[in-house]
């Protein structure tokens, strides 16, 4: 069997089926095991033969040793290359809708869990966008869209090579870049009224010097128990909670 790129699969039921259903056209191939027909296999088998993409069935220990380090629960599909979006294309579709704008961009995010739960959580707040910088970044990869269970099919992902540069358009572009740092202003007193671009830092140095320099401000969430910080995307669902709460009731 040919050896297949980490960066062009997708392991796992709920992200191999979400791009079935919203996306079809990214995926070459699908892989299953042989001896797991359940309902839910067969509803995948249904839809792949209606697209006309090929269904290849493997015993499960060669599925083991193709994939021996995706958890893949016996599913997995072989994609075309991913398809990073274009920045001017993001601002583009951010001016042309309803409401306020809302971009994510992570400054060096390097665990592959991390940033798909980061991309899972920004979709399921409806961000129109995440940005990552090329070097010194977790990319696109099998686990990352594992992580993200599908949201990739629904949320325009930006690959840039200076994130700082990138930033600095958006602001000319009329966005708030809004760092986030344990020693920001409160997130709830915060008033979100306005086209956001929400910098989230690296897991061990938080906000890099020259990037918090471009921010017009930094946010942070209140501790009872001053505990220093949390988890990456734990810390942006909980600010992007308070921004859709705030949006919520101001379209109220």
């Amino acid at each position: 069997m040919k050896k297949l790129s980490p960066q062009n699969v997708i392991p796992g039921f709920h992200a191999v089926m979400d791009t079935l259903c919203y996306n079809p056209s990214q995926i070459k191939e699908i892989y299953l095991i042989k001896e797991n027909r359940s309902a839910r296999i067969e509803k995948i088998i249904k839809i792949a033969y209606l697209k006309n993409i090929p269904v290849h069935f493997l015993d499960s220990s060669d599925m083991l040793h193709s994939f021996r380090n995706l958890s893949h629960q016996g599913v997995l599909a072989l994609l075309h290359e991913f398809q990073y979006k274009s920045l001017d294309n993001v601002i583009a579709d951010v001016f042309r809708k309803q409401g306020r704008g809302l971009l994510i961009a992570v400054d060096h995010i390097t665990d592959e869990g991390n940033l798909g739960s980061i991309m899972r959580t920004a979709g399921f707040f409806s961000a129109d966008g995440l940005i990552i910088p090329k070097d010194r970044s977790a990319r696109i990869s099998a686990r990352v869209l594992k992580s993200a269970s599908g949201v990739h099919n629904r949320l325009s992902v930006v690959r840039v090579v200076n994130l700082a540069r990138c930033l600095t358009v958006l602001s000319k572009n009329g966005f708030w870049v809004i760092g986030t740092g344990i020693h920001g202003r409160s997130v709830y007193e915060f008033d979100w009224d306005m086209d956001i671009v929400l910098v989230l830092g690296n897991e061990q140095k938080g906000i890099s010097p020259s990037i918090k320099r471009i921010c017009h401000d930094i946010v942070g969430i209140p501790s009872p128990n001053r505990i220093d910080s949390l988890n990456v995307a734990v810390a942006e669902g909980i600010i992007l909670s308070e921004i859709y709460r705030q949006m919520s009731h101001l379209s109220s």
